[in-house]
């Protein structure tokens, strides 16, 4: 028999606190973050390695972490680009929580880094409750996934300050519904600018590089109306989409969620 504790508020809090502490280092750093959100399989990794190769190319000091179940492969690909990149084993956990990203930056990220891109673990449920003291929330869907997206994970779209539309050179093959798909996106998140790319043929590379930079710059960035719900469950799957959307809510001890899962609230600046 499994014991539900209150805890919800309390994870979020602790996350929040320690979010706040990195989003001010990072500041003092000069650093905008950017958290990349999207299902398995998106595409975000080809379109990022493609937004790295271009920072790189027009002199823009940047770095990228890459956070997986398992496998190296995304870090292998990123590190192409030609820029510090850092692959993140989550050991099964399906999201990063801010003292996870504040420990593998601390002593690694190059000092004169002015965009991180953090490719958090594919999932659209599992991330969505942890702010990681980014400037800029990033969701991707491709044109794959179906128009219906945002209304099925309302919570990452409803949160993201940017969204951004992959593998449009297949868009005519899948029957995709641009139009619904908008309609569907200003539903739970009114006023987000949404990017349509294609990495395999450029259409729209260095355009998230480009909204990064502006935020790098002190301009503009979409703030959501929604608040941030309450975290989800973990089932026997931690990597299966779960939680508040498909009405599996229920509340965890996350201090016992195994290697890596620990709350720290005061982490010590990053060197």
């Amino acid at each position: 028999m499994c014991r539900v504790v209150e805890l919800k508020q309390s994870v979020l809090a602790r996350n929040d606190a320690c979010a706040l502490v990195l989003r001010e280092e990072l500041t003092a750093r000069g650093t905008v973050a950017v958290n990349l959100l999207s299902s398995p399989g998106s595409g975000k990794t080809e379109l990022l390695e493609r937004e790295l190769t271009a920072a790189r190319e027009r002199g823009v000091p940047v770095a990228a972490l890459t956070a997986d179940l398992a496998t190296e492969h995304d870090a292998v690909r990123l590190a192409r680009s030609g820029v510090p990149v850092k692959q993140v084993l989550t050991d099964g956990l399906c999201h990063l929580e801010a003292h996870m990203l504040h420990g593998h930056l601390d002593g690694w990220l190059p000092e004169d880094t002015r965009l991180l891109f953090v490719e958090n673990v594919g999932n659209l449920v599992c991330p969505a409750g942890y702010d990681l003291g980014e400037t800029l929330r990033v969701v991707l869907a491709s044109v794959t996934e179906g128009e219906d997206k945002p209304l099925k994970y309302p919570t990452a779209f409803g949160l993201a300050n940017l969204v951004v539309v992959t593998k449009t050179d297949l868009a005519a093959a899948v029957g995709f519904d641009e139009a619904a798909f908008r309609a569907n996106v200003v539903r739970v998140n009114p006023g987000v600018e949404i990017l349509l790319t294609s990495a395999r043929d450029g259409r729209g590379v260095g355009a998230l590089l480009d909204r990064a930079l502006d935020a790098l710059a002190g301009g503009p960035v979409h703030r959501p109306v929604m608040a941030r719900q309450a975290p989800h469950s973990h089932g026997p799957e931690h990597g299966q989409d779960h939680g508040p959307e498909n009405g599996h809510e229920h509340d965890h001890e996350h201090g016992d969620a195994g290697p890596g899962h620990r709350h720290h609230e005061h982490p010590a600046p990053l060197r």
